[in-house]
């Protein structure tokens, strides 16, 4: 597993936020592995198209401010769930590898979320163009 950041441009929401493409070519990662006995780490790129697509009506999760800041529930969340494929490569050292076929995942899901840091006041989700009050109680709603 890596985490880097990658462009903005490599990330597309579409339909309302139910559609999430994410596509990108050759992103430098490091590969820690084990070389004759030692934990090394080795410089490698990925490169990789998925694609979700939700289905359904949205589920809207979190409770917002009607809890503690320190809740689990202390966010407020709008997800579809969601089918997700893709292709994947990647080359680390001398070791190359690609998914033979498009992967296909059963279940998956795609939303967005307002995380319970972020509650006070609204935010306008661009995915889905609505806004998101800090309070769910609001009559405004995801």
């Amino acid at each position: 597993m890596w985490t880097v950041p990658i462009p903005d441009e490599s990330i597309v929401i579409s339909h309302g936020g139910r559609r999430l493409d994410v596509a990108v070519q050759d992103v430098a990662v490091i590969d820690a592995t084990v070389i004759d006995a030692a934990p090394t780490d080795v410089p490698a790129t990925v490169s990789f198209q998925m694609t979700w697509r939700g289905r359904g009506r949205a589920q809207q999760l979190g409770r917002g401010t009607m809890v503690a800041p320190t809740d689990a529930a202390a966010f407020l969340g709008r997800f579809f769930r969601a089918r997700v494929k893709g292709t994947f490569s990647g080359v680390s050292g001398a070791f190359t590898f690609r998914s033979k076929r498009r992967l296909q995942k059963l279940f998956a899901e795609v939303g967005t979320e307002q995380s319970g840091a972020f509650l006070t006041g609204a935010v306008r989700c661009d995915a889905c163009g609505r806004t998101a009050p800090g309070d769910p109680g609001s009559q405004q709603g995801w």
